[in-house]
């Protein structure tokens, strides 16, 4: 099946034209009008180098908010408040962690130097968010991802401290429930997300879904 390459025209093919894996399209650029498009339509980009991907997977890996597990050894962390939680407190900071970040069995990320920007910029718009945990005044962990209407798009996580990043996710999963939040999309299977309760649901359920929530 042949690939899709976006132009100026911001316009992206229909996701059940995606390759097996997910691959969906190529090329374009991460302007704030081309990402927010592709992410109204449950689409979203993961590369190393150029030129841009575009992915859909099938089927899709999501957290609902009302499914979130708490194991019982984060729940003490929980109770005695271990770490500070705040929110769009360190956006910029955050998202250089998660580039920077050494992860045990990956040798680089896909957080470029152009991702960063791009998504720096959509914080400033007020679409990408991250939720910061602290220790002692020091950045322990975070997350962020981009909201619109009623859907959370999940991108990335650090932590610097046992148990941090748990605690952000936690944290922010819980606070996405009470503002409203339905539906968290953590994109591709990991076994870390399914111990919060992530599933894999299937694409066509994932875009509905999406469609419907993110115009609330």
């Amino acid at each position: 099946m042949p690939l899709f390459f976006p132009d100026k025209k911001i316009q992206f093919p229909p996701v059940h034209l995606a390759e097996p894996d997910g691959l969906l399209a190529m090329g374009g650029d991460l302007s704030a009008e081309r990402l927010l498009e592709a992410y109204r339509q449950g689409i979203f980009p993961w590369y190393e180098e150029p030129p841009i991907l575009w992915w859909c997977p099938d089927p899709r890996f999501v957290l609902f908010p009302e499914d979130l597990k708490i194991a019982k050894t984060i729940k003490p962390l929980l109770r005695r408040e271990e770490f500070e939680f705040t929110t769009n407190k360190a956006f910029g900071r955050v998202i250089h962690a998660c580039r920077t970040t050494k992860r045990p069995g990956q040798h680089g990320t896909w957080i470029t130097p152009e991702v960063e920007r791009a998504y720096t910029n959509l914080h400033q718009l007020g679409y990408a968010h991250s939720a910061e945990v602290w220790k002692d005044g020091e950045l322990a962990g975070g997350l962020y991802g981009i909201r619109i209407g009623k859907v959370f798009f999940g991108e990335s996580m650090f932590s610097r401290l046992s148990n941090a990043s748990r605690y952000a996710f936690i944290r922010y999963a819980q606070q996405l429930k009470q503002e409203g939040v339905q539906l968290i999309d953590c994109q591709v299977y990991t076994d870390y997300l399914k111990s919060f309760g992530a599933r894999m649901i299937p694409r066509k359920e994932f875009v509905q879904l999406v469609q419907n929530l993110v115009s609330r």
